[in-house]
């Protein structure tokens, strides 16, 4: 299941450098043939590879740690195996709003603390348009402003321990963690949003829908009778479930394109990734690499509600084994997404 919290703040949710081809095709096509060194898998390798170029934002995690006082690591630092809800522990929730006034990063932390976590903030951007798109440019949508959203950290940041710091607010959920949540891509379950409608270059992740509709305007009407579907847009945190290695997929699959249209999948991925840190835009790749490849996904469009030719699907969603990446355009963007080599 993907996990989440129940409380969304915005008023319409009760009732927002990219990876180069051949990096792409690299990492999803290639050397995972090579031969493990030193009792290491390939995957483990490229985990190792990562953590050392990780360790911007992750040193600043360990600095912000080292100036909390003892008052501010009981509000805001919480066990690693922190309550659950479901069996999910708090560390993998979802969130719109920040956790608790305590978390709120202008109420929380002092001045230093709230430029570190900044700092941290855009160390997991991918540079300044990463940062455009993950921030909604700088208004963090309905939340206003970055000390408004919240920030709570679980586990313990220092060397050799496991931690998480997950930033939430309206439309968000983004962590650091230092790849200590093992096999998962970005520690966790991500949400993104932005208010304005999905199919409006207002929108800072009109790119992702541009992409995805081109891609549908690719398919030929036998595909199309395939990959559209009906459905209702789950928008019940908590309510998506995570295929497993041999679960049915819905919609069509990446292995029945022809090859032009799998080149245009290799761009939607391409742009999907491209707001967050290239090494984490290559743990998504490697994993689905693990997972059996880009032709083990499936995706669907949904027409719920009212649709076009200008507008022709309210949401869609790419889903393979241990990966669910679900983007609704209407009547604006909200977006899961969760991805793990922990098969089932």
């Amino acid at each position: 299941m993907l996990p989440a919290d129940k409380n969304p703040s915005c008023p319409e949710c009760v009732s927002g450098a990219p990876l180069g081809r051949r990096d792409f095709i690299r990492v999803l096509g290639t050397a995972s043939a090579a031969v493990a060194v030193a009792g290491l898998t390939p995957l483990q390798k490229a985990r190792a590879a990562r953590a050392a170029k990780q360790r911007e934002a992750e040193a600043l995690v360990f600095e912000l740690y080292k100036t909390m006082d003892s008052d501010q690591k009981k509000k805001l630092v919480l066990p690693w195996d922190a309550g659950t809800k479901g069996g999910v522990p708090a560390r993998l929730m979802t969130h719109n709003a920040a956790v608790g006034k305590d978390s709120v990063i202008g109420l929380g932390y002092d001045r230093k603390q709230v430029e570190l976590l900044l700092r941290i903030f855009k160390a997991i951007s991918n540079g300044e348009d990463g940062y455009k798109k993950l921030s909604r440019n700088n208004k963090f949508d309905n939340s206003g402003d970055f000390e408004n959203i919240g920030a709570l950290v679980y586990g313990e940041p220092v060397e050799g321990k496991k931690f998480s710091l997950v930033f939430s607010g309206h439309h968000l959920t983004v962590r650091c963690d230092g790849d200590s949540e093992e096999q998962t891509a970005f520690g966790g379950p991500l949400y993104y949003g932005h208010s304005p409608s999905g199919y409006s270059p207002t929108n800072v992740f009109y790119g992702q829908t541009k992409v995805v509709t081109e891609l549908y305007g690719a398919l030929d009407e036998k595909q199309r009778k395939v990959a559209v579907r009906p459905g209702k847009w789950m928008d019940e945190h908590g309510k998506m479930k995570v295929p497993g290695k041999n679960a049915p997929l819905p919609g069509l699959s990446i292995a029945d394109m022809t090859r032009d249209q799998k080149e245009l999948v290799e761009k939607v991925m391409r742009e999907l990734v491209s707001p967050y840190r290239k090494e984490d835009g290559e743990e998504v790749l490697e994993i689905i690499k693990a997972n059996g490849g880009m032709e083990k996904i499936s995706l669907a469009f949904y027409q719920e509600g009212q649709t076009s030719d200008k507008e022709p699907w309210s949401f869609w969603r790419l889903e393979g084994p241990g990966f669910v990446w679900s983007y609704r355009a209407l009547p604006h963007i909200h977006t899961f997404v969760y991805i793990n080599s922990k098969l089932s």
